[in-house]
């Protein structure tokens, strides 16, 4: 069975610090953190606890990696270079070289490296990329990953922390690369990280936006995709899609009605753990592989990029 430690146990990492000690699939061995109350977490699930990530690797087949993004680089790198797999959470890093030499480092150890872009495993992501050959062709789509119930994030703004979601959805469910990324941000809230922004993806034939920000009083991570034939509402958190079928020309609309697409609802960080783990024993690449994270990161970069410069 595989063995598990835990590195970084905040409010995201308490709740893979619950999933690890709740599935069947992996013995969860022990949790790393500075933090006193990680130590308090610990001993609720039964497991060893360390001060120094290091101390625990000896006892470990595998990682999971949830600290800030700005130590991602350094933990997975000395995770990797001691053989264990790694889960990281997204973005696996903010620099797309550091993540590909992360890649590389996984691929020579012979290691699984998978990115905790857990919207993968979401049964209402799933659906719609299964259902998304019924829209016809693509107009455009629209996407929001916003809220103000958390504080801002101190590690990344925005576009990287929020928009890494979005972007790495499209690529799943698109299954391809938009051909220009244009961005507008905000810094409201401080110089060094943005706090709202707009990021256009140019697929060639149609356009993606979306809107991200801490600022905005309500909780949504939702989008619409609207087709020639069908379009499409997935509300993410709730998981639920509805189906409107209209066609719009100049001479008419053709309302042929509405749908609640029935989503059987799972814990998308549960599912996302058993395939780490699965991939693990079986010798596959993941769905989340750390060459989808290089991509977003890529991405995200560009994004950043343009709304420095104001470039496409």
């Amino acid at each position: 069975m595989i063995k598990i430690g835990l590195i970084g146990c905040g409010k995201w990492g308490s709740n893979h610090a619950r999933v690890l000690s709740e599935i069947k699939e992996c013995k969860f061995i022990g949790i790393a953190d500075l933090s006193e109350n990680a130590k308090n977490i610990s001993e609720k699930y039964g497991v060893k606890f360390f001060k120094n990530y290091e101390d625990m690797l000896p006892f470990i087949d595998a990682v999971s990696i949830v600290t800030p993004t700005d130590t991602h680089y350094k933990i997975v790198k000395d995770c990797l270079k001691a053989k264990k797999h790694v889960l990281v959470e997204k973005p696996m890093t903010m620099n797309s070289k550091q993540a590909e030499e992360l890649v590389h480092l996984a691929k020579k150890k012979n290691l699984i490296l998978a990115v905790g872009y857990l919207f993968r495993f979401n049964n209402s992501v799933i659906k719609l990329k299964e259902i998304l050959k019924d829209v016809g062709d693509i107009n455009y789509i629209t996407a929001r990953y916003i809220h103000s119930t958390n504080l801002p994030r101190k590690d990344s703004g925005v576009i990287f922390n929020f928009g890494s979601h979005l972007i790495d959805i499209l690529n799943f469910i698109l299954e391809k690369k938009p051909k220009k990324i244009f961005c507008k941000k905000v810094n409201y809230l401080s110089k060094e990280r943005e706090d709202f922004a707009e990021i256009l993806l140019d697929y060639g034939n149609f356009l993606a936006c979306l809107e991200v920000s801490w600022l905005h009083p309500l909780k949504k991570r939702d989008m619409w995709i609207i087709g020639s034939k069908k379009k499409i509402y997935a509300d993410f958190l709730d998981q639920k899609i509805e189906e409107y079928s209209i066609e719009v020309t100049l001479e008419e609309i053709k309302n042929l009605g509405y749908k609640s697409i029935p989503i059987n609802k799972n814990e998308p960080l549960k599912d996302e753990i058993k395939h780490f783990i699965e991939c693990i024993e079986k010798g596959d690449e993941p769905i989340n592989s750390g060459k989808e994270g290089v991509m977003v990161t890529k991405m995200c970069e560009l994004a950043l990029k343009s709304a420095k410069e104001g470039i496409i």
